[in-house]
């Protein structure tokens, strides 16, 4: 039988032991860091509309509110009392990062656009790398179609066009939307 410890050496083989079991865990790779633990996750939020430098760039006065909105998107905001203005906002909050917000206004003359108003918008690739932060590889992803792509999804025959004129006449009296009484 192994021979015990005296009562006074009990205290210092607690403390060397401790120490011994900390030193160990800390040189582990898989035990989690004291940061990690008092430093919860904070998920990357995008809210808004994302307009891009290139889609702001392909902006042109004179361009119909249809245009406008093949580019952009619906816009955010829209107020009764500002018709012929279109808002964009668009908010960015990173982890351990301020948020940034960026926004963009339209403004249009009757139906045509007449100017564009707001701050320098981030490009594609600058929105992905500030979004991919954190995460292994970094490589931002090809965001433009290359002439081999876009022969790809090319139709392989033009299109018939599509007769506009309808077979049948257009209907010019409907039915009652409740019966008659009896």
């Amino acid at each position: 039988m192994p021979a015990r410890p005296s009562r006074r050496a009990r205290p210092v083989l607690t403390v060397f032991a401790a120490a011994l079991a900390a030193a160990l865990v800390a040189g582990c790779s898989w035990a989690p860091s004291i940061t990690s633990l008092t430093n919860p996750y904070r998920a990357t939020v995008v809210q808004g509309n994302f307009v891009s430098r290139e889609q702001a760039a392909a902006l042109k006065p004179g361009m119909s509110r249809q245009q406008v909105r093949e580019i952009l998107g619906t816009s955010l905001l829209s107020s009764i009392f500002h018709e012929n203005r279109w808002d964009y906002v668009f908010t960015f909050k990173a982890r351990n990062e301020p948020m940034k917000e960026y926004r963009l206004t339209v403004y249009f003359q009757g139906d045509k656009l007449e100017r564009v108003d707001g701050e320098q918008m981030p490009t594609e690739a600058e929105f992905v790398a500030q979004i991919d932060t954190g995460k292994s590889g970094g490589k931002v992803p090809l965001l433009q179609a290359t002439p081999e792509m876009l022969e790809k999804t090319a139709p392989s025959a033009p299109a018939e066009p599509v007769d506009a004129t309808p077979e049948t006449p257009a209907r010019t009296s409907y039915p009652p939307l409740e019966s008659p009484a009896r």
